[in-house]
């Protein structure tokens, strides 16, 4: 029998270097450190807020229709077609044709562009509006912007981790970890439920003398609507309803300074189509005035004095730095096709994620003690050598995390618990196979490497069988089920790499060092049971 260990073989390489990896990589999480990469706690374990929204789906609608009357009146000003009292009435987009010949026109465009509308003519006046089918996929598509959009704000903002996701058919959930001011909730909250819808209108420089004294029903009349200035200081304009353009054209938003570079602005740029189109007003509208619009309010309406071309457009207003900001941040996110309100809000304050974190830690620590205990206990020195796979799975677990900056929820805590009973049941298997090749009379060498080859196909079955369902449960979960899974699926393949490589290289390492009659000790095989 051989009195020194044996010689250093690939499995046990690879599990020193696995178990290397784990600590060095676990540490900025575990120490908090302000460098490196590290784990981000859940809303549950550092508070935040909590927010299920709603979506006003039926401004959605409102919404398309505007963009309808925008296609028509950009094609007829290009096509030099003049109609009467273009507008937008009850969910509908009317004009009536002046001159009989430009018919064919119409209904050729009409038919290219807009084959999901409902479309109904009399003579030389045109309806026309959403068909059933177009009017639910403008609400489900109004929905899934949102998500996308507010998840972007979020991302934008700075934010570490928010979950954003569709709960059911028509809510929104949202969680934001580590909110802990009531400002920062606010500004949250508000860039959240901004619409950022942007729109380019043209002043109704015939009848804008007499805004003050029109209704609005007045105003609807002549295709008109009435708009109160950003300052709230009572100023109105009368715009025409049917917008030059629209958000869905821009494509960037940055914050600016005037010449003295005290007063924010806010720079943006136009695609080629909505270049394009600005260009063309512009150059039609020489002396006129053009409103710059957001979300229902009148930034600014200077007169235009040259065609402006590029593409290149700034919002002035009476707004601070960080609104600027924000705002700006919104424009570059998107224009949410439908505002959105709150329906249910929670704040968890840091003190009970802390409760959470405490609780958590306690139940992983005893739990990791008492498996640590009974494998000693029962097992002997292959307990032992079962823990070291057990420590290394835990940091491999935590190394990962940190690298891929996933968020720990108590759920995910839960998974973590859950992984060290799931990690030293391949052990157990294992052992149990060697105990039992060695009962039967096999040698050491024989039991070691038939009980790994006999166990194999039971912890393989049962791991890739569990990880099929968290995967399953990660594609479609939402907030704490994603990492409940995530730290099952990170636990079950570092549990294949330390059971199933890493003990076996171990014993493959010390095996000439294992005394035969002493194999009680090592595989806790009772004296009467020993042959």
């Amino acid at each position: 029998m051989h009195k020194e260990m044996g010689k250093l073989n690939y499995r046990v390489v690879l599990f020193a270097f696995a178990f290397l990896f784990g600590v060095v990589f676990s540490i900025p999480s575990l120490t908090q450190s302000e460098e490196g990469k590290k784990i981000t706690l859940g809303l549950d374990l550092q508070g935040g807020l909590h927010m299920l929204l709603s979506v006003k789906t039926e401004v959605a609608l409102e919404s398309k229709m505007k963009s309808i009357g925008t296609s028509i009146k950009y094609f007829l000003d290009k096509e030099d077609i003049v109609v009467d009292n273009l507008k937008i009435d009850n969910g509908k987009v009317v004009f009536e044709l002046l001159d009989p010949s430009d018919k064919p026109k119409i209904e050729a465009m009409l038919k290219d562009e807009f084959k999901d509308i409902t479309i109904k003519n009399s003579g030389l006046t045109y309806e026309m509006s959403l068909s059933a089918k177009l009017a639910k996929e403008t609400e489900q598509h109004a929905i899934d912007q949102a998500v996308d959009t507010i998840r972007n704000r979020l991302n934008m903002f700075g934010l570490a981790e928010p979950t954003v996701a569709k709960q059911g058919s028509d809510r929104i959930l949202v969680e934001v970890p580590g909110i802990k001011s009531q400002e920062d909730e606010d500004r949250i909250k508000s860039l959240i439920a901004k619409s950022a819808h942007l729109q380019m209108m043209a002043v109704d420089e015939d009848r804008a003398n007499r805004v003050y004294s029109m209704t609005e029903a007045e105003a609807e009349q002549f295709g008109d609507i009435i708009l109160d200035d950003i300052a709230n200081d009572g100023r109105k304009y009368l715009l025409y309803s049917i917008p030059i353009l629209d958000g869905s054209m821009l494509t960037d938003a940055r914050v600016g300074y005037q010449k003295k570079g005290i007063r924010p602005l806010i720079n943006f740029s136009l695609n080629g189509q909505g270049a394009k189109i600005f260009a063309d007003f512009t150059e039609k509208s020489v002396g006129k005035r053009m409103a710059v619009v957001l979300d229902g309010k009148v930034y600014t309406a200077p007169n235009i004095v040259q065609r402006i071309g590029g593409g290149q457009v700034q919002i002035t207003g009476a707004f601070t730095p960080q609104e600027a900001h924000d705002i700006a941040i919104a424009l570059r996110s998107g224009a949410l096709l439908a505002p959105v309100q709150v329906e249910s809000q929670r704040s968890i304050g840091p003190s009970l994620g802390a409760d959470n974190i405490k609780s958590s830690l306690i139940a992983l620590i005893v739990g990791f003690l008492s498996v640590v205990v009974f494998m000693v206990v029962y097992y002997g020195m292959a307990g032992v050598v079962a823990n070291i796979a057990l420590v290394a799975n835990l940091f491999l677990i935590l190394a990962i995390m940190s690298l891929f900056q996933a968020t720990l929820t108590l759920p995910g805590m839960a998974g973590i618990v859950l992984t060290v009973g799931m990690a030293v049941d391949a052990n157990v298997i294992i052992t149990e196979r060697i105990r039992e090749l060695l009962h039967s009379g096999a040698s050491l060498t024989k039991a070691i490497e038939q009980g790994y080859n006999n166990a194999f196909t039971a912890i393989w079955d049962a791991n890739i069988t569990t990880l099929i369902a968290a995967v399953v449960l990660f594609a479609y979960g939402t907030g704490p089920i994603k990492g409940f899974s995530l730290t099952i699926s990170i636990g079950i393949l570092a549990s294949m790499l330390t059971a199933i490589v890493g003990t076996h290289g171990i014993y493959q390492w010390i095996l000439p060092k294992i005394d035969k009659n002493r194999l009680n000790h090592w595989f806790g095989i009772k004296k009467e049971e020993a042959k």
